[in-house]
């Protein structure tokens, strides 16, 4: 103990002056950061709203002072020198009592010798009363013992900063909404249909293989890899798919192949075309369809699908390219595009050669036409009128000068005479249809939806993407 007495007793004192000041300025260091700090958590402009909420607006004022004052010291020489400055009615303490100004807020910092800091004084007073009370606070020029001085930097509108509080809030719970729960919507979506067009897919013969339902009884089928391509024809409305469902093509689709009128629509990959090769080898296959040259059939749009479907090619001319010649499916098509620009060049040039022939007068124009046409052209034969048209030409001729629709039954009695535009929606009311004639076009909605009915015989002025047709409907057209 000694010891330590002689060791406190000779210390320098210039030493344990720079070692006070060393930590006063630590101490003022912390104390600044954990200002801003608390700022930063309260949210700068948010702040005060916690301790009243009927506060409208918020007083901010800075202030300095010749000298080291405490908070104390502030908040006295604020009540103390605007008693009675303002009457009665704007006294401080008496706002403060009943509750018309809030918890008057003081944070201080000293630096050589001086110290600063800043006031904040909620206030649920009007605009005009608060401004008063805020210039009040700039006539105080003494805190404590020295000389201050207090600058009012600004009035803030709690409700405006509450309202951009709102809005700012409500954009980020927006955006996490439409991050989150959108996406779930979407895959719900998703889910049901993926439900729906399972629901739809059969299994058709011993194999079981994944089929659409019209494959049972339409006498076009199209022949495709795997299930998941039956449930994208699926989706879009094509419902007489049939899938291999592997690299060995079943009895079932070569026992179909000799029965109906198949189209093999095969991946645009090395896989479909070993496949394709497999099928064409094994079944009769009628017409050959693949997908855009690197896709497979499962990731289709509908617009790819019916564009394919429509560029199909018939078997006898892939297999003469694909065996004999080396050739591949999509070397055909460009091939035949090729020949197509090709004859468009010709059909120009036969144009602009023949303006100056029929203009010229010296022979008749009509002999030169019909002379190039001999040359360039072959008429094709005209097919006989079908014998069945014939049966109800009295009809045909009764609505092509009418848009009206005639449904027949067994003997030709007329069941009933319908505007065409009310001929899907009049289908269901009526049993016993026979035949229908209509001055109108054949779509693959209305064949799916007659052949449910029944109906023999649909007679219509012309037909537009008809892809499949079921066995017992007779489709004619009035040209035919």
């Amino acid at each position: 103990m000694g010891f330590t007495l002689k060791s406190i007793s000779v210390s320098d004192p210039l030493e344990e002056g720079i070692s006070l000041k060393r930590k006063r300025t630590v101490l003022q260091h912390i104390l600044s950061e954990k200002q801003k700090f608390e700022k930063k958590k309260v949210g700068g402009n948010m702040s005060a709203k916690d301790d009243f909420g009927t506060t409208k607006y918020v007083i901010y004022a800075e202030f300095e002072a010749n000298g080291v004052v405490e908070r104390p010291d502030v908040v006295g020489a604020i009540f103390g020198q605007t008693e009675g400055l303002l009457g009665d009615d704007l006294d401080l303490r008496e706002l403060q009592k009943t509750g018309r100004i809030g918890r008057i807020k003081v944070e201080v910092h000293t630096k050589a010798g001086k110290t600063y800091g800043t006031i904040t004084v909620p206030s649920s007073l009007d605009r005009v009363e608060t401004a008063i009370l805020a210039a009040a606070l700039e006539t105080i020029d003494r805190v404590g013992p020295c000389e201050a001085r207090i600058k009012v930097i600004k009035i803030e509108d709690v409700r405006a900063t509450k309202r951009k509080y709102i809005i700012e809030r409500a954009k980020e719970i927006l955006e996490t909404l439409m991050e989150e729960e959108i996406p779930e919507s979407q895959e719900l979506t998703e889910e049901v249909k993926k439900a729906v067009r399972a629901k739809e897919l059969i299994e058709y013969g011993p194999e079981k293989l994944p089929a659409g339902p019209h494959v049972p009884f339409s006498d076009s089928i199209i022949v495709v890899e795997g299930r998941a391509d039956v449930l994208n024809l699926l989706k879009h409305g094509i419902k007489n798919a049939i899938a291999v469902e592997g690299t060995s093509v079943p009895e079932t689709i070569i026992r179909l192949s000799k029965e109906r009128i198949v189209t093999a629509f095969t991946d645009g990959d090395r896989g479909g075309e070993l496949i394709l090769k497999e099928l064409l080898q094994v079944a009769d296959i009628d017409y050959v369809a693949r997908a855009p040259e690197g896709k497979e059939v499962e990731e289709l749009t509908k617009k790819e699908i019916i564009k394919a479907l429509r560029s199909k090619v018939p078997a006898e001319q892939v297999i003469n390219e694909l065996f004999y010649k080396g050739k591949s499916f999509y070397d055909l098509i460009r091939e035949k595009e090729k020949e197509k620009e090709k004859v468009e060049e010709v059909r120009k040039e036969e144009v602009k050669a023949e303006k100056p022939v029929v203009v010229a007068k010296e022979e008749p124009k009509e002999v030169k036409v019909e002379v190039k046409k001999e040359e360039k052209y072959i008429k094709p034969i005209q097919p006989p009128k079908s014998v069945e048209l014939e049966k109800f030409k009295d009809f045909i001729e009764k609505v092509k000068n009418n848009s009206t629709a005639i449904l027949l039954d067994e003997n030709k009695n007329v069941i009933a005479e319908i505007p065409v535009r009310d001929l899907l929606s009049s289908l269901n009311d009526k049993e016993g249809i026979y035949a229908i004639i209509f001055n109108g076009i054949i779509t693959q909605r209305l064949i799916d939806i007659v052949s449910e009915k029944g109906v023999k015989y649909l007679i219509g002025a012309r037909k537009v993407n008809v892809v499949r047709r079921p066995i017992d409907l007779k489709i004619l057209t009035f040209a035919e």
